[in-house]
């Protein structure tokens, strides 16, 4: 009887400990080996808007935090100047023009003396009407610079998205080239998940995803849509010759690096806005459908 009682105790210590092993063997996968990632942010490209003209702003249409489409006016610059270079250009060119039609007039009549007027008359008239030609081109040039010059004060938003950070005001000045608003491009809105290097062989493109948003209800399905190529050496720095310098690392432990892998999402409810930033966690649940598995 006392041997039997032995033997359940054994028989259930080698369960519970065969079940603590399991349940170890799990979490080591789990947390170890699965692709999955608590290091996520939803990304999103911001586009920097600047004018193409310099001037003080006199209209500012857009407001912070305001979606807008592609096309949609952010601000304009002061026209005035712009719409008087115009007119100047125009009158440049119906000068050119006029002198145009006079050497080409003066060139045909040289060429109806014929024989009575002199070899240099005739060369000197087509030049003069060669030269205006090319005054008169450069006059259409100009004033089609000062048309879109007039037509670039109003300054567009190149993408659709949000305005963000917004702080400009009627009466500032803006320069050409300058960004002065940031648009966050929401058709470009992803998750990026920073994945450790020993899980990459276990993630590929087109395999599918699952991300929940930190503080939100819900799960968003998505695509691996590609693997970055490469991510910056924090150890490597440049020397003044042609061999790099590396600086020698003496830790014991080597923490692996992380890699971002991107994942396109396939819709994202309207209950749940993105705001580029998030803290996400991004779960790879399985490889990329192969050839075979399409058919």
């Amino acid at each position: 009887m006392n041997t039997l009682k032995l033997l359940g105790r054994v028989a259930v210590t080698l369960i519970f400990v065969a079940a603590a092993l399991l349940a170890a063997r799990n979490l080591w996968n789990f947390y170890m080996e699965e692709p999955w990632t608590r290091d996520g942010k939803v990304r999103a490209d911001v586009v920097n808007i600047a004018p193409d003209v310099s001037g003080l702003v006199s209209d500012v249409m857009a407001i912070d935090n305001q979606p807008v489409r592609k096309g949609d006016i952010l601000f304009r610059v002061d026209r005035k100047r712009f719409e008087l270079a115009l007119q100047q250009a125009e009158a440049s060119l119906q000068l050119a023009q006029s002198s145009l039609a006079e050497a080409t007039r003066e060139r045909q009549r040289q060429e109806r003396l014929g024989d009575s007027a002199t070899e240099q008359a005739r060369d000197k008239a087509i030049s003069t009407e060669e030269q205006a030609a090319a005054t008169y081109r450069q006059a259409v040039a100009s004033r089609d610079i000062a048309s879109l010059n007039l037509e670039r004060t109003d300054v567009r938003s190149t993408v659709n998205g949000t305005v963000t950070n917004l702080s400009l005001q009627p009466g500032d000045y803006v320069s050409a080239g300058t960004a002065k608003v940031a648009v966050v491009n929401t058709d470009s809105l992803r998750v990026e998940g920073y994945f450790e290097e020993n899980k990459l062989p276990r993630i590929q493109p087109g395999a599918r995803a699952r991300v929940h948003l930190l503080g939100r209800d819900g799960v968003l399905e998505g695509t691996v849509d590609s693997i970055a190529t490469g991510i910056e050496d924090r150890e490597r720095s440049s020397s003044t010759g042609l061999l790099v310098n590396i600086t020698p690392t003496f830790n014991w432990v080597r923490l692996a690096q992380r890699v971002p892998v991107r994942i396109r999402l396939d819709g994202v409810p309207k209950d749940m806005p993105l705001i580029s930033g998030q803290t996400a966690t991004v779960e790879i649940l399985g490889s990329a459908p192969t050839a075979n598995a399409a058919k």
